[in-house]
């Protein structure tokens, strides 16, 4: 019945669009430039206005739509409708006599709300266009067929706990692919189906609230909650969809810290310095993050004084530590309160309060072996420089606070008086001068000093003593430098030469004045002149000291005003100078000295000689050498070495002389001898001649490649080996060896 109905609506919809125009006929036959008033065309000969089909809709065969039709077609079967667009011939088809239009599948409409298509009607037999084409629209229309959906679901939102009814959360929001425009099938209503009571929804909106007051995060944090989305105005037959909500209570600063117990003990022993650990103290706040920081204090003066506590690095346990030394024998025990308090406190959440808390601490101090303690922290003692060895300097004392009664004995740390300038007595302390002592080279002694139980040489402690060098006149004022200055020999009488400078290595509070004096009396040629603040002017007397060549040497004689008064001597060079118009020196007697313009005219031409002198000796002293080197290499070319020859025999004396031929040795094998003794000499790789015996004249080793050994007389010590310019003694001496007699054959 449904389906007949739908047809019937189809069927009348189409038809319903159906228009007239007057003399259709003529109107297109005059457009076309036939015979016959031509008219103004007012409106199509065939029109319609929207085709529409129910979406979804499925029959047995195609249904049908719509109708079109023309005035031009008079029945009589030579008019042809053809369809064109979108889903012509598949989704919808026509009959080419009728013109009715029918749709062949399901549609829906959420895919595709409408479909565009053209019409027109053309002559059967030659296909000519009867009208111009037209385009018309088939809209499908909607059935509620899709449910609501949540496009952004599962929600996850955050509300701080403790908050108003009415506190917004979050919003959903459902989407419906339904027309909107047509019917109730997108018309959505929003309603709570899990998270009652603690959460609420606009049914319109989507907007989700809180529904009761001072929800607790700490009894709850998270809420599970689920929204549903009902289309048709949330009525019976409609469908629905729905997601679900997490909501998260947020933390606020709602609960006050907490002490799990009322009094905390602990015990620490005395040795303990400070900033050692004594114990935790963890107060509880279920708050969480900067909610539940927390700030610890010491209520008492008491305890605030030898103890201290401070906030870990969370911000959440509370850290005791020793301020200062603790001591057994003054104090066995501390209590004091401490309370915790919030960093960080919401005022609208101030009737939870107060946030803090208060407990009570006990600390019990133990006993422990302790070093010796010194009776201060630290010594100053004084002496006097240059004493004697044993001098008093001082004492230091410890005590043993365990036992009183126990014996110390006291050191000095090595190290600290590398010089052994100091001794103490072991049993008291007494502090004494090993050797004197000297400000000047040294002010401060810095001593340490042990003292060590005898009865536990582990307990050692120590102390640092200042020794102060008191300072005594035992320095004569001198000179600050050695003074050789000038005067230019046309000064003017009363000139200023020179400032000279006292020094007194002295304390100043001790000699705070040197004076000074040069020669008195008419005959001196300078005058000193004391400016009474450790210094002098020396200055060109009235009458002008006489030039002379060499400088003169001016006495000064200082002194202080210490107990006892220190003099000493001391002597300043000036010497009388030759200066140019602008002051600046032009010669010195008794030397010429260097002026700012440089070398004087004479000392340059000096110099200049001095130098040509050297070259030329050097010239002449290589040109002699290179000329002996070249008459050497002639007697070189010659093998003149098996000359040489040895004799065991012992000579006959002047009766060899007189018989030996001295013209021998003058031939150029004469030279063979002391060239082959030169290169033995000279070089390590030409053997020597282990014996030679020359009639009476013995040699051995190295002494016989000396050259100067064979000028001297026979039995002589050889003297060093020296090159051998002059070859004639050398042929006379071995002329008088071998004139006694000839040489035996080798």
């Amino acid at each position: 019945m449904w389906g007949l109905v739908r047809l019937l609506l189809a069927w009348l919809g189409g038809w319903g669009c159906m228009g007239r125009l007057a003399a259709p006929a003529r109107a297109w036959e005059g457009s076309r430039g036939r015979p016959g008033p031509a008219l103004l065309r007012t409106r199509r000969s065939w029109v319609w206005n929207q085709f529409f089909v129910i979406e979804e809709y499925a029959g047995p065969e195609p249904v049908l739509i719509g109708k079109l039709h023309s005035d031009v077609d008079r029945g009589e079967g030579r008019t042809k409708y053809l369809l064109t667009g979108e889903g012509a011939g598949t989704v919808f088809v026509i009959d080419e006599a009728t013109g009715n239009i029918h749709v062949t599948k399901s549609l829906d409409r959420e895919e595709k709300a409408q479909y565009v298509l053209l019409a027109q009607a053309v002559d059967r037999a030659s296909n000519r266009p009867l009208e111009p084409p037209s385009e018309f629209i088939i809209k499908v229309q909607d059935i509620n067929d899709n449910p609501p959906i949540f496009p952004l679901g599962p929600y996850h939102a955050t509300v701080p706990e403790m908050s108003n009814v009415g506190t917004s959360v979050i919003q959903v929001t459902a989407h419906d692919a339904d027309d909107p425009s047509y019917g109730n099938s997108a018309k959505l209503v929003y309603t709570v189906l899990d998270g009652l009571p603690f959460f609420s929804v606009d049914p319109q909106t989507g907007v989700v609230r809180t529904a009761i007051p001072n929800m607790d995060r700490e009894t709850q944090e998270e809420f599970l909650v689920v929204i549903q989305a009902k289309d048709m105005g949330g009525h019976m037959g409609g469908l629905s969809g729905s997601t679900t909500v997490t909501v998260t209570l947020s933390d606020v600063n709602d609960n006050p810290p907490k002490f799990p117990q009322s009094l905390y003990q602990f015990s620490v022993v005395e040795t303990a310095g400070p900033g050692t650990l004594v114990g935790r103290l963890q107060a509880q706040d279920p708050d969480l993050g900067d909610n539940a920081l927390m700030a610890y204090s010491i209520l008492d003066g008491e305890g605030s004084e030898a103890f201290s506590i401070s906030t870990d690095s969370q911000g959440q346990d509370g850290l005791l530590t020793v301020r200062k030394p603790l001591d057994f024998e003054t104090r066995h025990s501390y209590s004091f309160r401490v309370e915790a308090t919030n960093t960080l406190i919401d005022p609208a959440y101030l009737r939870r309060g107060p946030f803090k808390d208060v407990a009570s601490v006990h600390i019990a101090v133990q006993d422990a072996p302790e070093p010796p303690a010194f009776t201060q922290t630290a010594y100053h003692l004084v002496v006097p420089e240059n004493k004697a060895p044993g001098t008093l300097v001082g004492q230091v004392s410890a005590t043993d606070l365990d036992s009183p009664a126990s014996l110390i004995r006291y050191s000095i740390l090595p190290h600290s008086d590398a010089e052994r300038c100091f001794s103490i007595e072991p049993e008291d302390g007494t502090i004494r001068t090993a050797m004197p002592l000297d400000r000047e080279a040294r002010v401060w002694h810095n001593l340490t000093v042990l003292a060590t139980e005898l009865d536990s040489s582990a307990q050692v402690s120590r102390v640092q003593v200042a020794i102060q060098t008191l300072d005594e006149n035992d320095n004569a004022p001198q000179l600050a430098e050695p003074y050789d200055t000038f005067v230019c020999d046309s000064a003017a009488p009363g000139q200023l030469i020179q400032v000279i400078q006292a020094l007194d290595r002295d304390e100043a509070g001790n000699s705070s004045r040197v004076s000074l004096q040069g020669p008195l009396g008419p005959d001196a040629n300078f005058t000193v002149r004391d400016n009474r603040d450790g210094s002098a002017s020396l200055l060109l007397p009235s009458r002008p000291a006489p030039p002379r060549q060499a400088p003169y040497l001016v006495p000064i004689e200082l002194w202080d005003w210490g107990t006892p008064a220190l003099s000493s001597t001391a002597t300043v060079t000036v010497s009388m100078c030759r200066c140019r118009p602008d002051g600046s020196v032009a010669s010195c007697r008794p030397e010429a000295q260097l002026s700012p313009a440089g070398l004087s005219t004479g000392a340059l031409l000096a110099i200049v000689t001095c130098v040509g002198t050297l070259l030329a000796l050097v010239v002449l002293f290589v040109a002699l050498r290179r000329q002996k080197q070249e008459a050497l290499m002639v007697l070189e070319e010659e093998d003149v070495r098996e000359n040489i020859i040895t004799y065991d025999d012992e000579g006959g004396g002047e009766e060899d002389t007189e018989a030996f031929d001295i013209s021998a040795l003058q031939n150029p094998d004469g030279a063979a001898l002391p060239l082959r003794l030169r290169e033995a000499d000279e070089d390590p790789s030409v053997p020597p001649y282990d014996s030679v015996q020359v009639y009476g004249y013995e040699g051995r080793g190295s002494s016989c490649g000396s050259l100067s050994s064979l000028g001297s007389e026979a039995g002589g010590a050889p003297g060093p080996a020296e090159p051998l310019d002059d070859w004639g003694p050398l042929f006379h001496t071995l002329a008088e060896l071998y004139g006694a007699k000839e040489p035996p054959a080798p």
